[in-house]
C-alpha cells in the first residue's frame, strides 16, 4: 500500500495506535507467575492476649535508682526554675516526649499523678541503670516498643528544673 498524502499517513498512525491500545488493554488469560500479594485482615487480639498486654504500675512510693532520694515540691511553682526547665526540655526531651501524646516515650503531662518526683528525676539523671533495674522503667520501655531513653547527661540541678517544668504541663 502506497501512502499518498499526509492525511493518509495520520490515518494509518491513528489506526496503529488504536490497535496497540486495544492490545495492551486486553486481559491476558494466562496466569502470570511471580510475585503475588494478598491483603489479610488484621486479626483481633484475643481476650487472653489483651490481658497479657503491658501494664505499667502506678507507684508513688517508688523513688527509682539514682542520687535523688527525697524531693518535696513547694506549694507554688517556681516560675524561674520552670522556665529554665522548659528550655532544657525543649532542647533535649522533645525528640521523644510530648506533653499530651505518646511519641517515642510516654506523654509527660500528669506524670506526678503516677510517679514520684524522685523517680522522675532519677529517670532523667540515670536512665540506663533505671531501665536495667527499675520495674516501672522496664515496663515503660516494653510499653514503648523497647525504646531506650538516652542518657542526656543532665545534671541534678538541670533535672530539678525539668521536674519543675513538668509540673506546669
Amino acid at each position: 500500500m502506497k501512502i499518498n498524502s499526509m492525511s493518509q499517513l495520520k490515518y494509518v498512525f491513528i489506526v496503529a495506535l488504536a490497535l496497540c491500545f486495544v492490545q495492551c488493554n486486553t486481559p491476558d488469560k494466562k496466569e502470570k507467575k511471580g510475585f503475588k500479594y494478598e491483603h489479610k485482615k488484621q486479626e483481633q487480639k484475643s481476650k487472653k492476649e489483651e490481658k497479657e498486654a503491658v501494664i505499667v504500675p502506678v507507684d508513688l512510693n517508688n523513688k527509682g535508682i539514682g542520687p535523688v532520694t527525697a524531693l518535696t515540691f513547694p506549694a507554688g511553682i517556681d516560675t524561674g526554675l520552670a522556665e529554665k526547665g522548659k528550655a532544657i526540655y525543649m532542647e533535649k526531651c522533645t525528640a521523644c516526649h510530648m506533653a499530651t501524646k505518646k511519641l517515642v516515650g510516654p506523654a509527660l503531662k500528669g506524670v506526678y499523678d503516677v510517679r514520684s518526683p524522685e523517680w522522675v528525676m532519677n529517670m532523667i539523671i540515670n536512665p540506663i541503670e533505671m531501665l536495667k533495674k527499675d520495674p516501672i522503667a522496664k515496663a515503660l520501655q516494653e510499653e514503648c516498643n523497647g525504646a531506650v531513653m538516652i542518657d542526656q547527661r543532665i545534671s541534678q540541678e538541670d533535672a530539678r528544673s525539668i521536674a519543675e517544668y513538668l509540673r506546669t504541663l
